[in-house]
């Protein structure tokens, strides 16, 4: 075999071995000659392209890899003729779209190099390249990965709209566009009213489809460039972009009167919600967006205030507004007093007026303890507890140290005949609560006859068949009950029948003044009589006079609770009176 022979043997063997490696990576490849027209396509790049290499073979490169940027959608021929012409290295073009013969979009990675004429010294010279290479690795499989992943991160799984923390992001750009441009802008604030009954009614999954449905409602009344959020369970976000304060209203109002008008129908059913919401400027007064959020929820506690299914639009110096905002502060101190445990106990004597009864009978009292050492009264609190459904965890809190208190003490309280624990009506209607003090029962030794659990008239008849349960389950532990406020209800005495109670707590309106006053002095009676038939013993609040304690005594009441002969103490105290 002559030298030449031997030499082309081995070109053809280097030729196919580069073919053969073309053929099995992963990239595409294309190989243009020096006009930058196709000469080579390994078979991705025939996959990706939509081009076989019999019919690109000869053809522009541009033609057969068309490659526009993936955010402009701009071609981007000349970037890679400049790196097939001059560049004297692998040169990275970044991601880009390949769109195919047949219109089909790659996402992709793309590099081009040059390839250069090794026979010519001088490399920056015109024709010191033969060609060049387009390697591109697709990419859409990664990408569709990222933006669902990204779909996911931003936009809440039921309704398909945004979350809470992209409309954070949002809002806080919106925010900042308004204190730089000075344009108008407005946020909107929605809670959905009786959304809880469909989901009491129908289950959760009819409650989920609701949510659907109401998004669908809302969109038909917000421009493409607003922004839609569901900012968690039944409250949405609305940010009405470049609009006036007054534009805005008129788009609230609709909102709020399509929802008052769509009707909800599941399983048969036909259910009504309205929306209650707030509405609030976005202007550079604002500081934060969580200022502004706070500002649109509290202006739509407001329109509920005013009788919901309406919008309220915040003013400065709003006194429902400010009112709420200072109960948003009070929810916030609630729950910081449980988590640092700044809650104590005092203890009132409860007295017998028509037997000698040397056991003590106590009602137990919360006061909080603020940052200064300062004791706080439940008046302060109880009612902001109840609004934003904190009361249940107070009572956690209570039952437990209660419990815990007469575990430790039980040797020292055989003087006490009855420790009363007063519940919210929030803790009535809740079954998980019921279990809870359940489980307590179950596992802490003392004498469980001891309690008694003050529930309010009102609370019982609002949840009058979880009150029952609850009672029925007790008095299996020795419980007793309470019902407090006795008499303050418009139907009290028909639900006795209905409420295995052991006292009638008398509200304190028909107590303060009986002296003096004959009708009050006859609802007493009236009471005694029943809870003598039911078998009850009577209980009057709000003792404060010696005429007053008299006249109980004579009227026939049993027990009397008030400052004339015991004002609040610490619940140590009640060790001091035993014998």
């Amino acid at each position: 075999m002559t030298e030449n022979a031997r030499l082309r043997l081995t070109l053809e063997n280097y030729c196919q071995r580069f073919r053969l490696t073309l053929q099995a990576i992963g990239e595409g490849v294309i190989v243009l000659d020096a006009a930058g027209r196709v000469d080579y396509l390994n078979p991705i790049a025939e996959q990706l392209t939509g081009w076989s290499l019999d019919e690109a073979r000869g053809r522009p490169s541009e033609v057969v890899c068309r490659l526009v940027d993936e955010h402009t959608r701009l071609s981007l021929r000349r970037a890679v003729r400049d790196a097939v012409a001059h560049g004297t290295s692998r040169t990275m073009l970044g991601r880009a779209i390949l769109q195919s013969r047949h219109c089909l979009e790659h996402r992709v990675e793309v590099a081009a190099a040059a390839i250069p004429d090794v026979g010519d010294a001088d490399m920056a010279s015109p024709g010191a390249s033969l060609g060049g290479v387009l390697t591109f690795r697709d990419v859409s499989e990664q990408y569709r990965l990222g933006r669902e992943m990204e779909y996911r991160a931003t936009h809440d799984a039921l309704t398909g709209i945004i979350n809470r923390d992209e409309f954070d992001r949002r809002l806080n750009a919106t925010l900042a566009e308004a204190r730089a441009s000075h344009l108008q802008h407005a946020l909107m604030f929605i809670d959905l009213d009786q959304f809880k009954l469909v989901n009491d009614a129908v289950g959760h999954a009819a409650g989920d489809e609701l949510l659907r449905q109401i998004v669908r409602v809302i969109r038909r009344s917000v421009r493409a460039t607003d922004v839609i959020a569901r900012l968690g369970g039944d409250e949405f976000g609305v940010v009405f972009s470049q609009c006036s304060i007054e534009s805005a209203q008129a788009m609230a109002n609709k909102i709020c009167r399509d929802i008052d008008q769509f009707r909800f129908q599941f399983a048969g059913q036909r259910f009504h919600v309205g929306a209650s919401a707030g509405l609030v400027p976005v202007d550079e007064r604002w500081t934060t967006s969580a200022a502004l959020l706070q500002a649109a929820d509290s202006a739509c506690y407001a329109a509920k205030a005013e009788g919901r299914n309406r919008v309220h639009t915040y003013l400065p110096a709003d006194e429902i507004v400010e009112a709420h905002r200072e109960e948003m502060q009070w929810a916030r101190r609630i729950e910081t007093a449980l988590d640092r445990n700044q809650f104590v106990l005092y203890w009132q004597r409860v007295m017998p007026l028509q037997i000698d009864n040397c056991l003590v009978h106590a009602e137990l009292l919360l006061r909080m303890v603020d940052d200064n050492g300062n004791l706080v009264n439940p008046g302060a609190f109880l009612g902001v507890a109840e609004r934003f459904h904190l009361a249940t965890r107070i009572d956690r809190w209570v039952v437990r140290t209660v419990f815990a208190w007469m575990h430790a003490h039980r040797e020292e309280l055989d003087h006490v005949g009855t420790v009363a624990i007063n519940l919210s009506g929030l803790s009535i209607g809740d079954r998980d609560f019921h279990r809870f003090v359940k489980a307590l029962l179950e596992t802490t030794a003392f004498d469980h006859h001891k309690i008694c659990f003050e529930i309010t008239e009102t609370s019982a008849i609002m949840n009058l068949a979880e009150a029952s349960s609850f009672i029925g389950s007790m008095r299996v532990h020795g419980v007793r009950f309470a019902l407090d406020d006795f008499g303050a209800g418009a139907a009290s005495f028909g639900y006795l029948r209905n409420l295995d109670v052991d006292y009638l707590k008398i509200d304190g309106q028909f107590i303060r003044g009986l002296s003096s006053d004959r009708v009050n002095q006859a609802t007493v009676r009236c009471i005694r009589d029943v809870a003598n038939i039911t078998g009850q013993f009577t209980v009057a609040e709000f003792v404060e006079t010696e005429a007053v304690e008299s006249l109980l005594r004579e009227i026939g009441i049993d027990f009397a609770q008030g400052y004339l002969r015991h004002r609040p103490a610490p619940l140590a105290d009640i060790f001091a009176l035993r014998v």
